[in-house]
């Protein structure tokens, strides 16, 4: 596999801008290198989601949201002027914080969801108190996230009513905030809400949840932070959802090594400065990312994912029937895979018994074991992790 120091041995052409770019750090914002549009189209816009042609940067992932929200309410109130711009009254107002120029409209977001740290990524976000505890919040609407049974090939039935009353209730809460004066501009959905607890809905839902939002005026965006860059098998896991056409917004980050969002032409601003801060991203991270997606590309990483994906699915679902009592709903897209157990304790517990055994998982939601490997992770990593993860089992089950 490509390393970092692997980028800064390449082609002579390019050792140049390399040093100028890990030694001097452009303010994208005002001062871009002379470069920057060819080593976007180069790389991120290379694995852009179908559809979609534009790309903005950003340093992280909370910065990513907290951009993709205001390019929603932008480009909501673009619409609302038919396209004209700004009065001087609303230019005026807005520097007081005031109306018509500050506006009270709404993001719409889900139970479960986690979007980040800053303020208005914490106000769509509702997986941990500790993102939202003493911080002013909007007071924006919130939908139940479906509450599925798994596996979701054995309960289609029981899921697509519990799906539908999710999707009604979008609907209402829509409705409900026009009426009152308070329109949703947006809705900031996750593939797979990793945080909340690995919560998966179907294609359907995601189907006519864009249709909802659609008919409505609602601009969508695809929280693919956690989950973009491969880890489900595809590099972005909305592709699973065979939409009828690209989301508004696509937030990404974490394994891009950069934070960002690829958007479509209608959620650009008109005037300057309006997505804005100094950094806006670094050039460095790019460069870096080269190796990524070369990898990516020429080791096959997304098949392995697969094949490997549904070798860890099976061992753990082999797993919850064998311990009926203490494991459950095994889930997953690829790799990036979920197992419940009874309680958080019990969780807990499992996630110290697996790290002193040398391996690493993380908590979801209240009772959920979170797997994120890597994209290398094999068939035979995968049979390592299961032992260790069947001998801790029952460790703490005093089997």
């Amino acid at each position: 596999m490509p390393t970092a120091t692997s980028c800064l041995t390449c082609s002579p052409k390019w050792r140049p801008f390399l040093l100028t770019t890990f030694i001097n750090r452009p303010a994208l914002g005002v001062s871009p290198p002379g470069d920057w549009t060819e080593l976007l189209n180069g790389q991120l816009l290379s694995v852009a989601p179908l559809g979609m042609k534009q790309v903005q940067t950003m340093a992280c992932g909370s910065c990513t949201i907290e951009n993709g929200l205001k390019a929603m309410f932008i480009a909501h109130e673009r619409r609302r002027r038919g396209g004209a711009p700004p009065t001087p009254e609303e230019m005026s107002s807005c520097m007081c914080n005031l109306p018509p120029g500050s506006v009270d409209i709404t993001i719409l977001s889900f139970t479960g969801a986690s979007h980040g740290w800053t303020l208005g990524a914490q106000a769509a976000s509702h997986a941990s108190w500790q993102q939202k505890l003493d911080f002013r919040s909007m007071k924006w609407p919130v939908v139940d996230f479906p509450c599925l049974k798994y596996p979701l090939e054995e309960h289609e039935r029981e899921n697509r009513l519990e799906e539908g009353r999710s999707l009604s209730e979008v609907a209402d809460k829509i409705e409900q905030y026009k009426k009152d004066g308070r329109p949703v501009a947006g809705c900031c959905v996750e593939p797979v809400q990793s945080a909340g607890g690995d919560n998966h809905a179907s294609p359907w839902f995601f189907q006519q949840l864009q249709q909802i939002c659609k008919e409505n005026g609602v601009a969508l965006l695809m929280d693919e932070i956690q989950t973009g860059c491969g880890s489900t098998g595809k590099f972005w896991a909305h592709e699973y959802f065979h939409f009828p056409e690209p989301p508004d917004i696509v937030a990404f980050g974490k394994k891009m090594l950069t934070g960002g969002f690829y958007y479509r032409e209608e959620m650009r601003p008109q005037e300057p400065f309006r997505i804005f801060n100094t950094w806006v991203g670094d050039p460095s991270k790019i460069v870096l990312l080269r190796a990524v997606l070369s990898a990516i590309r020429d080791e096959h990483l997304l098949d392995l994912v697969s094949d490997t994906g549904g070798h860890l699915l099976k061992g753990l679902r082999e797993l919850e029937l064998k311990y009926p009592f203490y494991a459950s709903n095994a889930r997953g897209l690829g790799t990036l895979c979920s197992l419940d157990f009874p309680n958080t304790s019990e969780r807990d517990q499992m996630i110290i018994g697996l790290r002193n055994r040398g391996v690493n998982t993380g908590p979801g939601g209240e009772r959920s074991l979170r797997l994120r490997p890597s994209l290398t992770f094999t068939k035979g990593h995968a049979d390592i992790f299961l032992e260790i993860l069947e001998s801790t089992i029952q460790n703490n089950c005093n089997l």
